[in-house]
């Protein structure tokens, strides 16, 4: 299976974080990022998708990287509901989303917080990926060990030290970890909210799901298999009850 483009990156972490308010799987609605822990084990596993600049495979979250991120995700949701028009949203948020112009705001805000650049990868035996990365206001945060012995151009995790090289007066010395987060967060959503694949973006509204899709083919109605399984259920059940 050949490797994820940096587009295919983009797409997979803004699906991902809407993803995090699920069906529990007993008629309610759970949230993975409800916690602080739940918020580092989160990003761990999507370390592939964030910025080496944030070390995510060491990244432990606090209750204002939680509050922030939350905050990008109500934003991220609320685009999402728009993006589905004239489909419904999600049952899950469908009557408390944020008004159009502040989920905008909020994401633009996020994204401004760390600019970034194009950055080149080439993993061994892989294909070139070109994805944007963070531009860290510390120069010590590249490492010098770039390439590989085999000449192949590696990514490597950078360092953000605690003496960088000076900023612009009013900015502060070292980009914020809770930044770096937030703002790979926003510039992910705003990424595929204009791209194409917008426009293949669906709510699934099987019997006690919440998750937000990508539809594949003309005929697909929802996210998976199972929940197919559980809408026809309830149709029959309710073709059952109109001619008893």
């Amino acid at each position: 299976m050949p490797a994820p483009n940096g587009t295919q990156l983009t797409l997979t972490l803004a699906l991902a974080l809407v993803s995090t308010i699920r069906h529990d799987g007993h008629g309610g609605v759970a949230d993975d990022l409800d916690t602080p822990d739940g918020l580092t084990a989160w990003v761990r596993a999507h370390a592939a998708e964030l910025p080496g600049a944030l070390g995510a495979r060491r990244y432990r979250a606090d209750e204002s990287a939680l509050e922030a991120v939350r905050g990008v995700r109500a934003a991220v949701r609320a685009l999402f509901a728009r993006a589905v028009r004239p489909g419904e949203p999600s049952p899950a948020d469908a009557r408390r989303l944020l008004p159009f112009g502040e989920a905008v705001a909020r994401l633009n805000e996020a994204a401004a917080r760390v600019p970034t650049v194009p950055v080149l990868t080439w993993p061994r035996g892989g294909d070139p990926i070109v994805r944007d990365e963070p531009v860290v206001r510390d120069e010590s945060a590249v490492r010098d060990k770039t390439v590989g012995r085999d000449d192949s151009v590696v990514r490597d995790e950078p360092v953000v030290r605690d003496q960088p090289a000076a900023p612009p007066p009013g900015h502060p010395r070292t980009t914020p970890r809770a930044d770096l987060l937030t703002a790979a967060l926003a510039h992910a959503a705003l990424t595929f909210l204009a791209s194409p694949d917008r426009q293949r973006l669906r709510a699934c509204h099987a019997p006690r799901c919440v998750r937000y899709f990508l539809k594949e083919h003309p005929r697909q109605e929802w996210c998976r298999p199972a929940c197919g399984n559980r809408a026809r259920v309830a149709r029959h059940h309710e073709r059952g009850r109109e001619t008893a």
